[in-house]
């Protein structure tokens, strides 16, 4: 099979924009996307979209996919609307690569967008909830929130880590969001202030919690027969993988750990030849801190249990041995869901090319996306290496 390469990234801001149509976000995003393309790129190049979204709040549940692609010209261009909860856009860049790979297409554009903030809160705890277990979960009233404090519960009671370790992921990743200027929430914050927030679902507090987000992100992949037309910046997209789980928390033999990440790892590592002792980076999706410790261990990046202590030594810091959510995650750049997985694309992009300004890592070689569709139910991992750095 051929290989993926990303020729182009772009982004809206993450934030609250309630007065902008998701169109009007999509083609920003697009626009970016398009004008980082070194050696440039018409709308006739491009052989097949895949977009992410949920469809918050019901806007054009049908074919918003083709919706967002005819707005910006692409006309007759074969387009699919992915729907996989918070993992909608890690899935679209999979499908990409699964086109381009098959020979089906050259060049595949990939993308997400999500609209949130222009309902209420109650219509919005609504639409987080149906990424969960529908009966057992959301109609029962437990809030997506409330699943992952059941998590944290479980985490906080087995293991050596107390919600001071919860707040530590905040303080990291405000850090880092401080200096991206498309973050949600992008300001520092102390962690006196991330230990004293107000409680949301006992143990996580406000600081624990990602906010509900607007925005549009999108990925430009080309095959390896047509990448040099488009640019002498080689970023392949070295290994995907891929797994679902149960979507219900009751139904798991854990709450200690997702499944579907482990094995989507296990399939990414395995195809791409690497390690997680061979990443530079990460983007992994931390739309609550425990969400974020609990990635390190399905990752591999350390032991069960020992999570807390890469934040604590400060491994996962931007000048630690494996800088995790350079971006901001979830947390401080913002989590509109269907724009997460390729906005993690973005911030690949951006470090590979350079374009990372106050956040750009030195000469990274190997980067990791994890995105993650409600509590677990789905996974999706892109390893991609920048074949201009040597190992």
């Amino acid at each position: 099979m051929r290989d993926a390469y990303l020729i182009g990234a772009g982004q809206t801001a993450f934030g609250a924009f309630p007065e902008r149509s998701y169109r009007e976000l999509f083609a920003e995003a697009y626009e970016h996307a398009c004008e980082r393309v070194d050696g440039g790129i018409e709308q006739t190049d491009i052989d097949e979209a895949v977009v992410g979204s949920l469809g918050v709040g019901g806007r054009q549940l049908g074919l918003s996919g083709p919706a967002v692609t005819e707005h910006v010209g692409l006309h007759n261009v074969p387009c699919t609307r992915v729907e996989n909860a918070c993992a909608a856009g890690g899935f679209a860049v999979r499908q990409a690569v699964q086109a381009i790979r098959s020979g089906m297409a050259d060049v595949v554009l990939a993308s997400g967008f999500e609209v949130m903030s222009d309902m209420s809160g109650d219509v919005t705890k609504y639409w987080l909830g149906v990424s969960g277990e529908t009966e057992w979960e959301r109609l029962t009233g437990t809030t997506f929130s409330g699943v992952y404090a059941q998590m944290a519960s479980a985490y906080l009671d087995r293991y050596d880590a107390t919600p001071e370790d919860l707040s530590r992921v905040a303080v990291k990743n405000h850090g880092n969001g401080a200096k991206n200027p498309k973050a949600h929430l992008g300001f520092e914050c102390s962690l006196d202030d991330a230990v004293a927030a107000p409680e949301v679902a006992a143990p996580l507090n406000l600081y624990h919690c990602c906010p509900t987000s607007d925005g549009a992100a999108v990925a430009i992949l080309a095959s390896e027969d047509v990448v040099d037309n488009y640019t002498d910046e080689r970023i392949r997209v070295a290994g995907v993988g891929a797994a679902s789980d149960h979507v219900g928390l009751a139904e798991r033999d854990s709450y200690l750990g997702l499944s579907a990440t482990e094995t989507a790892a296990e399939t990414a590592y395995d195809r791409a030849g690497v390690d997680p002792d061979d990443l530079d980076f990460a983007e992994v999706h931390d739309c609550f801190a425990i969400a974020e410790l609990l990635a390190y261990e399905d990752l591999g990046f350390c032991e069960r249990g020992e999570a807390p202590q890469l934040l604590r030594e400060g491994v996962t810091d931007p000048d630690g041995d494996l800088p995790v959510n350079t971006s901001g995650g979830l947390k401080s750049k913002g989590h509109p869901i269907g724009a997460t997985g390729t906005g993690q694309v973005v911030e690949v992009f951006d470090q590979f090319t350079g374009r990372a300004g106050d956040r750009q890592l030195a000469e990274p070689r190997y980067g990791l996306t994890h995105n993650v569709g409600g509590s677990g139910g789905a996974t999706a991992i892109h390893v991609f290496e920048n074949e201009e750095v040597s190992g």
